[in-house]
């Protein structure tokens, strides 16, 4: 059944990609742009392309508008592909379903009501970030939703052939739209623009997207056979980092953060506002067929006193009409939260929690007339709405680097204590005990508003404003303050220290460490017991504490293999810590988009945690262009976000409910994770390395990039270290080595089966057994096919010194070979039958990306030898080519 599913899949493909292809064609030619059409084949399978070809500007943009259709249709077709597998084998079916899940925790022997526990722990914060990953338009992102849109409108077999035809005409209006709009941006996006991208997906997307799945979930538990009043639904709540991530980030300032928290409030009120207003067109229930509760009645009244004439205006126009009459009035109430000029404050809700009391009214009184299935179409989704997004839509994190502030405490002291050694050369001991001593008054180091110096300004400014808002509109806006690069206890305790000089309360706001390198995620579970049992820490009410883990830059210091394996052995070790300091950790993912640095399917990524390491809690970043790929479109957003909530219901329920413990090949998996980082650091060690890595790939153009608002580089330093991980595996992945994904996996299997053969035995043995060795094997495989020796060739070409060209990529390519072969081994099932997704994909696109190959290569040579770097025309030139291919490859960084 699976593998007809499959071939239905495919087929699907081919004869969507056909139909939109000739859509593509005839918009070309009735532009008068013959010589284009030839570009694309009628049957959409192949591009044919001369070799000859010199392509301008709109060739690119015909094979890159080529690729982003493909990924519309290869969207959709996962989409059918799922409702296939529902209707032939049932929800169960689709892998970490809340159906899955619940079928799981049904063969491990649990109760309705042990779920129900589970569930009432679940809590997951999505937080969007816009690194410089994202290299689409949102003009662009809209018309790929309105094109989708048409496409599943020819799923509909009642439409007539006439009516199919207007849909194939909207189709070609759509087209010609896109293409007169142009593909990259042409200026550098602006903060502001990037946090509107997010407000977009926050305010529009996830609403709906929620409401889905909470229908998802009450349907397995339903087809469980299960009581729907014990139904806990798990609390979702969003972040974001737009406006308020300036690490490395010069151009987030004080007052970028203070008009992202307005905006975020501003555009979460217009959600609930929009909410009522729908409840007001539904609810249109008259009081001649509906007796009143009395609760009602009282309540109206209440209002009407509160209000004064706005709201006596508001109830006189459905005097007939009780349920409208109240949420008129709580209309009338938000509206004076909205406009902020009313000064009682009782005329206005002063939380998202005394809006849920007017719904709970709204609620109670309909159950007493029996609308039982009113209160869950309408007033349930309200509240989970109110719940999840509250009156600040997202909590905005502040992270900064701990040099940043270690410099900032530098200027501080030279100010109030000009006598002392520079804070920069101490040493951890010296650190903590001056700090320590510090927080034990809560007297500042000056008076309020003295400057002390760039980085202590731009600090202190940045908590004032924190301070500032929170005090007018409560603590909910802001998230965590997370410190990147946490090396020891000091770079938290410091952090205390500055917001006392903000006269910001360290008892409001968590500060979280971000433990990012291999080295600090070995010490992270000493820092945390140091930090859980210092004097001024103070544990939170619900006994949660935040820990931020790191996946780019410990990737970037010892290859995919290590990074992963450090990762999984930090959480084991953080959880003991936890444990023995009587709190529970929220594991905060910064995870991106590509494999390389934690991207993945959810509940794969979910599953490979240590069994017992998730509590409940979980907070993860959703970066770039992930947001776009996983959520742009409502279905898969749904999918993605019920992936998401029940992987880390699954996961916790071995926290709460533990099973029988395997015992993994651990020792093992250590044993190929040193081999691996030893390859792995053996290249970026290598004299030559990054006169290569600076020459092979396009790195020099993706720094000039208008994809994103942050620099590529942490402060400007041309090193591996200063060099931001998005970009470091962006060039990597557009000159097709993908080495960030796989290097050294083959040389650590090799050496592993030759000097430790039952070690290799035994994950050969788990390969599908274990879920975070199955994740790692799949995981880099799937690097391994993305990757292309022969557009490796094409690129190393581009370096100038022959013997490095020569060296370093034998080593790169032999090793690729290794990799393939070594990875095939571990499973008993040949690569042709397991990837076949996967191969079909890559044969769709490798025509196209080819040609965009070898484009990018001519143009970076004709770049880097001319004169002025800064030639508009060649530079936009070759932003579009690394925009069609991102699109191709379907990722950036």
């Amino acid at each position: 059944m699976n593998q007809s599913t499959n071939t239905l899949s495919f087929e699907k493909i081919w004869k969507d990609m056909e139909f939109l292809t000739n859509c593509f064609r005839q918009v070309l030619k009735e532009l008068g742009e013959h010589e284009l059409v030839d570009l694309l084949s009628q049957d959409g399978s192949k591009n044919h392309i001369p070799e000859d070809i010199k392509l301008n500007e709109k060739q690119i943009q015909v094979l890159s508008m080529y690729m982003q259709l493909m990924n519309l249709v290869e969207e959709n077709a996962a989409v059918q592909y799922r409702r296939k597998l529902i209707d032939n084998k049932g929800l169960q079916a689709i892998r970490g379903s809340w159906s899955e899940t619940f079928n799981r925790w049904k063969s491990q022997g649990l109760s309705q009501d042990q779920m129900q526990e589970i569930l009432q722990k679940i809590s997951v914060t999505p937080v969007l970030t816009a690194h410089p990953t994202e290299a689409k338009r949102i003009s662009i992102l809209e018309l790929h939703r309105e094109i989708y849109l048409k496409l599943i409108k020819l799923e509909n077999k009642a439409y007539s052939s006439s009516e199919r035809k207007v849909i194939g005409e909207d189709i070609m209006a759509l087209l010609e739209r896109w293409w007169r709009t142009g593909e990259i941006y042409l200026e550098k996006p602006t903060v502001e623009k990037e946090r509107n991208n997010v407000v977009h997906y926050l305010s529009k997307v996830f609403p709906m997207a929620l409401k889905k799945t909470d229908i998802q979930l009450r349907q397995s538990w339903l087809e469980m056979g299960f009581d729907p009043k014990k139904l806990s639904y798990p609390r979702l709540q969003f972040g974001s980092w737009v406006g308020g991530d300036r690490d490395g980030h010069p151009h987030v300032t004080a007052s970028i953060t203070e008009s992202t928290l307005k905006e975020q409030r501003k555009a979460a009120l217009e959600l609930i506002n929009t909410h009522l207003n729908e409840l007001v067109a539904h609810l249109s229930f008259s009081k001649k067929r509906n007796p009143i509760p009395e609760i009602l009645k009282d309540e109206i009244d209440k209002k009407l006193e509160l209000l004064g004439e706005p709201g006596k205006i508001a109830a006189e126009r459905n005097p007939y009409e009780p349920w409208r009459q109240f949420l008129s009035l709580m209309l009338v109430q938000l509206t004076n939260t909205m406009e902020e000029q009313n000064s009682l404050d009782e005329q206005v809700y002063n939380s998202p929690e005394d809006l849920l009391e007017d719904l709970k009214v709204l609620k109670s009184s309909l159950l007493e007339i029996g609308a039982k299935r009113i209160v869950e179409d309408l007033i349930f989704p309200t509240e989970r709405l109110l719940q999840s997004f509250g009156f600040h839509l997202a909590r905005l994190d502040i992270r900064q680097n701990s040099e940043f502030h270690d410099k900032a405490m530098e200027q501080i002291l030279k100010a109030t204590y000009p006598d002392l050694p520079e804070y920069r050369s101490w040493n951890e001991e010296k650190r903590i005990d001056f700090l320590s001593e510090e927080l034990k008054t809560n007297r500042p180091f000056a008076i309020g508003g003295k400057s002390f110096g760039p980085e202590a300004d731009k600090v202190l400014d940045c908590y004032r404003v924190v301070k500032k808002h929170s005090e007018k509109y409560g603590p909910q806006g802001i998230g965590s303050f997370i410190v990147s690069m946490t090396r020891g206890l000091s770079d938290l305790l410091l952090v205390y220290v500055l917001m006392r000089e903000a006269g910001l309360s360290c008892n409001t706001f968590q500060v979280v460490p971000l433990f990012e390198t291999i080295d600090d995620l070995l010490a992270s579970d000493e820092v945390m017991d140091s930090y859980l049992k210092h004097p001024a820490y103070k544990k939170s009410e619900d006994g949660v504490q935040e820990v931020m883990l790191g996946y780019s830059d410990s990737n970037k210091d010892g290859g995919i293999i290590a990074s992963r394996w450090h990762i999984y052995q930090a959480e084991e070790a953080l959880t003991i810590t936890a444990e023995e300091n009587n709190v529970r950790f929220k594991f905060f993912h910064g995870i991106g988009g590509t494999i390389s640095r934690g991207g993945g399917k959810y509940h794969r990524f979910l599953e490979s945690m240590p069994p017992g390491s998730l509590s409940g809690e979980m907070k993860l970043t959703v970066q770039g262009e992930t947001i776009s790929q996983q959520f742009a479109n409502r279905l898969t957003a749904s999918y993605n976000l019920e992936m998401l909530l029940s992987g880390t219901a699954l996961q916790t329920g071995y926290n709460s409910f533990p099973q029988r413990a395997i015992t993994y090949p651990v020792a093992a998996l250590r044993k190929l994770a040193q081999y691996s980082q030893e390859k792995y650091q053996d290249l970026i060690k290598h004299p030559s390395f990054l006169e290569f890595y600076g020459e092979a790939t396009p790195i020099d153009v993706l720094e000039l990039s208008k994809i994103g608002s942050r620099p590529a580089r942490r402060t400007g330093t041309r090193t591996l270290g200063d060099l931001r991980a998005i970009p470091w595996v962006f060039s990597w992945n557009q000159s097709r080595f993908n080495i960030t994904g796989w290097f050294g996996i083959g040389y650590a299997l090799q050496k592993l089966k030759n000097e430790d053969k039952d070690s290799y035995m035994q994950l050969r043995d788990f390969a599908d057994k274990w879920p975070l060795l199955r994740y790692i094997l799949i995981q880099v495989e799937t690097n391994l096919m993305n990757a292309s020796p022969e557009v490796m060739s094409l690129y190393a070409e581009l370096v100038k010194n022959e013997n490095v060209r020569q060296e370093l990529t034998e080593i790169i390519k032999t090793e690729h070979t290794e990799s393939l072969e070594q990875i095939g081994a571990m499973f008993d099932t040949n690569r042709e039958e397991r990837r076949q997704s996967l191969l079909d994909n890559l044969n769709r696109r490798e025509d196209a990306l080819l040609t965009l190959h070898y484009l990018q290569i001519k143009n970076l040579e004709l770049w880097r030898a001319s004169d002025d770097r800064n030639e508009s025309s060649l530079v936009t030139l070759l932003l579009e080519i690394t925009t069609a291919l991102a699109s191709g490859l379907k990722n950036t960084g």
